[in-house]
């Protein structure tokens, strides 16, 4: 009897303490965060991961090679949408609408932007270990992957 009041005195110190739920740094999807930085392939570009509100972006935030042959800033000239043509690369957002909390392991129903070709895919992101995300960008014929690198 004394053991069962003393465990249940201790289940409510902790649950005080944490506010009632699992602390953060113990739940076992803790690792499993895509936010940061990340190298593309090929190491042409980073993307920084980030909180947006209430979902998750990414926008590139480092260029191996910012400028064109003239050496200005390269832009989004191959954009469907005239107006936003002359918008940088450097800073320009590249995923959106992501959930927070993934999935079944994975951020789905968000978007990824290709500047290469000025147009914009459904995205999904999984982890595959701390420092390795797949990058899925899918249209109604299927998806191709990118394999992004974490920067440490």
């Amino acid at each position: 009897m004394i053991r069962v009041s003393c465990l249940s005195a201790l289940a409510a110190v902790l649950c005080f303490a944490f506010g009632g739920s699992v602390p953060t740094d113990l739940r076992a999807d803790s690792r499993a965060d895509p936010r940061g930085v990340w190298l593309t392939p090929g190491g042409q570009s980073r993307v920084e991961i980030a909180t947006c509100g209430s979902r998750l972006c990414g926008k590139i935030v480092w260029l191996k090679e910012p400028n064109n042959a003239q050496g200005l800033p390269l832009r989004d000239a191959r954009n469907k949408d005239e107006s936003l043509r002359s918008r940088p690369i450097l800073g320009l957002p590249l995923l959106t609408g992501l959930p927070i909390e993934a999935a079944d392991g994975k951020w789905k129903d968000g978007d990824v932007y290709s500047p290469r070709k000025g147009k914009t895919y459904r995205a999904e992101l999984e982890l595959d270990g701390p420092d390795t995300l797949k990058v899925r960008a899918c249209t109604w014929l299927g998806c191709r992957t990118q394999i992004w690198k974490r920067v440490k």
